[in-house]
Parts: structure tokens; C-alpha cells; sequence
């Protein structure tokens, strides 16, 4: 597929990057958006349940294209719980071809909501070849269907993108929304967990513990107009789910919005390194809460909105690099077992047997994932894979805190959920054999990959950052 990409990208030249050298004047960048509707139709299968009807706001699947200098970046969100293996490649390889780009400089996320469908081409293929056909959320041809929407949006999008003249940062706290869902006990183990919605109120009494606060907001602008505007915030998105409605739940809401307050720019949300992070302390399970988290976090991105200070955007002001790191499987994954069990035990879960297999052929291949980073004047946006943990985050800011690090989880979903080293000692759910797919080793791994991609002189631990 790579080899494919590289051919479309020479068709493509001529629409997607400036031809010869800058006029005097001439903006050094133009952005392209697209916008693509992401919502299954009744009957298909989302993550745990079908869908029984269709609700008034949509999933969308949106993002920007950066064009101007080197080859055109592509930056995608996707209100999915996960975009895994072989389909998370397909995403980037075909949206890269129609923005006239490499795969490397591709990255797509899903939110992470969980009243939304999922992708994983390789389990389908796997799945196929095992003549296993109880697990229907694997079933891809609407997730084809979106992809195939979205590059066709990349391309009809391009010849109407907009010059560049500014960029702006901006950021603020957002109040009582995220709290850290691993409740330590005396002895430094996993004691209880603080879910999504959490009834007892001794656990929702307790701090919010370790979180990153902020809703960062990174803004491109044509002179006075906005275009885009994008939002960084890391928490689970659920508020509750299993209604059997796609829903983009309280970050949706949010963004939507923030899109009417400011209706000039596209707005597309990503979803940071929230894998140890939840609304549980705020949510006892009201569904009134939904309205109140998602008003909780618009009026945070509204604040950074109005925090920010517009720079202006000159010829090498942007920039991107991609570190490939192979991430070790965890050692609980087996073969011959789990191809027993997808055989003989119900589907169940969203991390199935059948994703665990996936993920399980893909590192035992070599497979490489890309953690990648977008560099715009003092900004610097890191890519990460999985259900990553916050204090990878934490850790990334602290690296280089004289620049403005943003991070967004929830590329390739197929590791599932990565912790710090420590959290594998302390147990609780997160780090259990249902929930991770890789070994403790990754944080080194990680960590070592974002201080190349930020320049850092070393790289600390991420297990450090929630001391």
C-alpha cells in the first residue's frame, strides 16, 4: 500500500503543494478542512450494542490538510471508540493519497466514544480466515464506506483551501469534569476504580488525582478569519452509553457548541492521553450529567479560545517528524489460546480476543507505529497510539517547558489501553489482561520516541509525572 500512496502523491503535486518558489506576500501555507458524516445506519453494529435509531447530532469524521513547505499534513479526528491495525494503515494510507502525501505524515484518531462503531481490518481478516462469524462489530463495510467519504472529502477539498497567515495557542482549565479513575490503596495497589459513572459517593468524595486540567487549543487563521480550531483535552468521553444510539456524547456536544459560537472555523477535537482518566467523580449516572460535562468543557474551550494571542505564520513555522517504535505484546497473549477462544467462547467486550489477536499478529510481524509530531511556530502536537495514560502527557510538558505540548491519544487503538511501568504492578482494570495488549516495557519506549520527536535532552518517565 505504501508503494501505492507514493504514485498517487506525484498526480497530486500540482493540487496539493504551492507550485515554484513564494510570490512576495504569498502566504508560506494554505489549510484545507473536510467534514464527513460518521453516524452507522439502524441495524449496524456499534461497539457493544446495534444501532436502534439515529439521534440529532451526527459522528462525524473531520480534520484539517497543512499545506505548504514540505508534503502536505493530514490530521483527522473520528468520533469512534477505535481505529485499529489494518484499518487505522487504510485510513492513513488512502486519506494520504488523496491529499498527495505519505502515510507518515497521516494522523488519525478516534475520540474514544463508546456508543460508536469501531474499525479493525486485520481482526476482520483473521476473523474470515478462522470461518468465525459471531463477532459482528468486525463486519467493515461501513467503516469502508466512511473512509472512502473522507478521502473523497480530502480531495474536493483542496483546490478550496485557504492561505494561512497566523496561528494562535490558547488554554485553560476545565472545571469539575476529569478525575483520575485508579483509586490507590494504603499499600500502593489498585484498590477500586472510578468508571465513567461511579454510584458510591465515598469514591466520588475523593480528589480528582493525577489529570492534566487544560483544554489545549491550537488555531489557524486567514488574516482576521478563523478556519480551523482544534482542542485537546484528556478524558474518557463517556457520560453513558449502551442506549443503542450513536452518540458523540459530552466532547461532541462540546464542540458543536463551540462551532456555533464560532461558526467561521471548522472545530475538531482530539482526545489526549486520557486512558487512566474519567468523569466519575462528577457523574453518578444522571443523564442530565451529559448537558453538564459538555457545557463544563465548552466553557474551558471558550476561555482558551479567548486566551489566544494570533502569531504570524512564516515560511518554516511548520514542520512534522515521525519516530517508528515497535511496542512489545503483553506476555499474557497467546496464539493457540486465543484462537481457541475466539473459536469456542462468546464475543465479548470491546478488547476481544479477536483484537487481542490482531494486535498480537501485528507485533509478532514487526509492525511499527508511528508516533509522530506537528511542529507550528512554538507549538508542538505529539500523536500517540493507544489508551495512553496521562502521565505521558504530563511527562511531554514537563520535557520542554518552554514550548506549548499538546497530545493526542487514540491513533492506532490497537495496544488498547498503555500504562506508565508502575501501573502493571498496581493492577486495577487498565493494566489487567483484559484491557492491555502491551508490556510495561512501552513507556521506555514511548518516552524515548517523544523526546527525539521534541528535542529534549533526556527523556524522564512518564511513571514520574504522577508523583
Amino acid at each position: 500500500m505504501r508503494t501505492f500512496a507514493l504514485g498517487i502523491v506525484a498526480a497530486w503535486t500540482a493540487v496539493a503543494a504551492p507550485a515554484g518558489p513564494l510570490r512576495a506576500g504569498e502566504p508560506a501555507y494554505r489549510l484545507a478542512t473536510f467534514d464527513v458524516d460518521a453516524t452507522p445506519p439502524v441495524g449496524a453494529q456499534m461497539a457493544y450494542d446495534p444501532v436502534r435509531r439515529v439521534d440529532e447530532l451526527t459522528l462525524r469524521c473531520r480534520g484539517v490538510v497543512l499545506l505548504g513547505g514540505d508534503a502536505p499534513i493530514v490530521l483527522c479526528a473520528v468520533d469512534w471508540i477505535g481505529i485499529a491495525n489494518g484499518a487505522h494503515d487504510a485510513f492513513r494510507e488512502q486519506l494520504a493519497a488523496a491529499a498527495g502525501t505519505t502515510p507518515d505524515r497521516v494522523a488519525v484518531h478516534a475520540l474514544h466514544q463508546h456508543d460508536a462503531p469501531g474499525a479493525d481490518f486485520t481482526a476482520e481478516r483473521i476473523l474470515a480466515d478462522l470461518g468465525v462469524t459471531n463477532y459482528q462489530r468486525f463486519d467493515s463495510r461501513f467503516p469502508r464506506e466512511v473512509l472512502r467519504r473522507a478521502a473523497a472529502a480530502v480531495r474536493d477539498a483542496l483546490p478550496e483551501a485557504r492561505p494561512v497567515t497566523a496561528y494562535g495557542w490558547g488554554e485553560a482549565a476545565v472545571e469539575k469534569v476529569a478525575s483520575n479513575r485508579r483509586i490507590l490503596g494504603p499499600d500502593g495497589k489498585v484498590r477500586a476504580v472510578r468508571y465513567t459513572t461511579t454510584r458510591d459517593p465515598e469514591l466520588r468524595a475523593l480528589p480528582e488525582g493525577v489529570i492534566d486540567p487544560d483544554v489545549s487549543l491550537l488555531s489557524f487563521w486567514d488574516g482576521e478569519d478563523p478556519v480551523a480550531v482544534l482542542t485537546y483535552y484528556a478524558c474518557h468521553p463517556q457520560s453513558y452509553y449502551r442506549t443503542g444510539v450513536p452518540s458523540s456524547d459530552f466532547p461532541g456536544i462540546a464542540r458543536f457548541v463551540r462551532g456555533q459560537a464560532v461558526p467561521a472555523a471548522l472545530h475538531v477535537h482530539f482526545n489526549g492521553a486520557g486512558g487512566n482518566v474519567g468523569a466519575g467523580k462528577y457523574n453518578d449516572g444522571d443523564k442530565r450529567n451529559r448537558m453538564k460535562l459538555a457545557l463544563r468543557l465548552a466553557d474551558g474551550m471558550e476561555r482558551a479560545w479567548e486566551s489566544v494571542e494570533k502569531v504570524p505564520l512564516e515560511a518554516g513555522d511548520v514542520g512534522w517528524r515521525s519516530v517508528p517504535v515497535q511496542l512489545p505484546p503483553a506476555d499474557h497473549l497467546n496464539r493457540e489460546d486465543l484462537i481457541e477462544a475466539i473459536k469456542t467462547e462468546p464475543a465479548s467486550g470491546y478488547i476481544s480476543k479477536a483484537d487481542q489477536l490482531a494486535w498480537l499478529a501485528r507485533a509478532q510481524s514487526g509492525q511499527e507505529i508511528d508516533v509522530s509530531c506537528l511542529s507550528v511556530g512554538d507549538v508542538r502536537v505529539l500523536h500517540l497510539p493507544g489508551e495512553l495514560f496521562v502521565e505521558y502527557q504530563l511527562a511531554a510538558q514537563a520535557l520542554r517547558s518552554d514550548l506549548h505540548v499538546a497530545m493526542a491519544a487514540y491513533g492506532d487503538y490497537g495496544p488498547g489501553y498503555i500504562g506508565t511501568a508502575v501501573a502493571y504492578d498496581e493492577g486495577g482494570y487498565e493494566t489487567s489482561a483484559r484491557a492491555s495488549n502491551v508490556a510495561p516495557g512501552s513507556e521506555r519506549i514511548l518516552m524515548d520516541a517523544i523526546a527525539e520527536l521534541l528535542d529534549a535532552p533526556a527523556a524522564e518517565t512518564a511513571s514520574a509525572a504522577g508523583e
